[in-house]
């Protein structure tokens, strides 16, 4: 869920005139009911909905014993909802014709949590989808800003101190979140997505540190969303969560925060067992405890640890991250980072690892309906 996302897109309208948007273009498709999803058809773009995200975030291993954390999100944003080219090619104007003529712009972030040296670091990449800048497609999947990529097998990027390059094997198939890929954000039609993750992705390559390659290997989450729609009015951010334990279960939870601080009632998930089974989760089915906070140099509080409890599955865990720091000064900013996890399940120790991703705790302004 990204409340990021239609501050982004204002970003973006000023970086981009929107030359492609010509009056009289139809609306966007939202995202209303449940539809049957496709693969490898909808892992690529849905250009007919405004925005959508292919969202990685990982831990790593290397040979030695270090700890890493990662994270490569790339946004699609469009302009213009996409129209077939008309026919009179020739007679468009030269704006129309440029090779430079968008109507999809692509936002990339990036990055690494170095644990051993506590350091933290990420970068943000923008293109316009065009002259092979950026873009994306289905079969086989692949997903690019300049030279970074989200492929069917592999994940790459770099940024300051630090290269990546892993190859990716998913051990699970898609899981639909919501109804059944639906996820509602709130009661108001089109405030919703379409939502599949991939809990359980292995990968395995180098992390290049300071011109250094390091052997790493770790387990990897997947998630997409497309949608055209945006929270609800009341609605100001959210705390996601999505972890994966020892014994080969997966939780994945968002508690969407309303202005007066309360959890919104929209607020959802979904456990997988190890089997690849799934339930649903609503906001009784998860109870949430702040146990600490962390405050940034410029005074924005974050949650920093957390209580989980799910009574249903006899869950109890203890939610905790691996550096304090890792905001991404962004616009807007948001916490992002890897965790530990660790407790009891139905009375016996239960332990995992997984990212969570804060939003809103910046400022009130309500985004994209997307969670992940």
């Amino acid at each position: 869920m990204r409340s990021r996302a239609l501050a982004a897109i204002a970003v973006l309208a000023a970086a981009f005139p929107a030359h492609a948007i010509r009056a009289g273009a139809p609306s966007f498709a939202q995202a209303l009911t449940a539809q049957p999803l496709e693969f490898p058809r909808d892992q690529g773009p849905h250009p007919d909905y405004r925005q959508e995200w292919w969202y990685v975030t990982g831990n790593l291993d290397s040979a030695d014993g270090e700890r890493f954390g990662f994270e490569l999100t790339i946004f699609r944003f469009a302009l213009a909802r996409s129209l077939p080219e008309p026919a009179d090619v020739g007679s468009r104007s030269g704006a129309e014709s440029s090779a430079w003529r968008a109507r999809q712009i692509y936002l990339g972030h990036f990055a690494v949590t170095d644990v051993t040296r506590h350091r933290f670091r990420f970068a943000v990449k923008l293109s316009r989808g065009a002259l092979g800048l950026a873009g994306a497609r289905a079969n086989p999947l692949r997903v690019w800003v300049g030279n970074w990529q989200i492929g069917e097998s592999l994940v790459e990027a770099a940024e300051r101190g630090y290269v990546l390059s892993l190859a990716a094997r998913p051990l699970m198939p898609p899981v639909l979140n919501g109804e059944r890929g639906l996820s509602r954000k709130s009661g108001e039609p089109g405030n919703a997505t379409y939502y599949y993750s991939i809990p359980r992705v292995s990968v395995r390559g180098t992390i290049v540190r300071d011109g250094r390659p390091l052997q790493v290997h770790g387990l990897a989450w997947l998630d997409r969303e497309w949608g055209s729609g945006s929270l609800g009015p009341q609605e100001t951010g959210w705390d996601w969560f999505g972890l994966q334990l020892g014994d080969g279960s997966c939780l994945m939870f968002y508690s969407l925060r309303d202005r007066d601080g309360a959890e919104d009632p929209y607020s959802a998930g979904t456990w997988i067992d190890s089997a690849g089974r799934t339930r649903p989760l609503s906001r009784d089915d998860v109870r949430i405890k702040v146990l600490a906070h962390w405050t940034d140099a410029g005074g924005i509080r974050y949650p920093s640890r957390w209580r989980l409890v799910m009574p249903a599955l006899g869950l109890d865990v203890t939610v905790r991250p691996v550096l304090a720091d890792q905001e991404l000064v962004t616009s807007p900013r948001y916490w992002e980072g890897a965790v530990d996890v660790s407790g009891t399940r139905s009375g016996r120790p239960v332990a995992g690892r997984g990212y969570v991703e804060l939003t809103g705790y910046a400022g009130t302004t309500a985004g994209s309906a997307g969670i992940r």
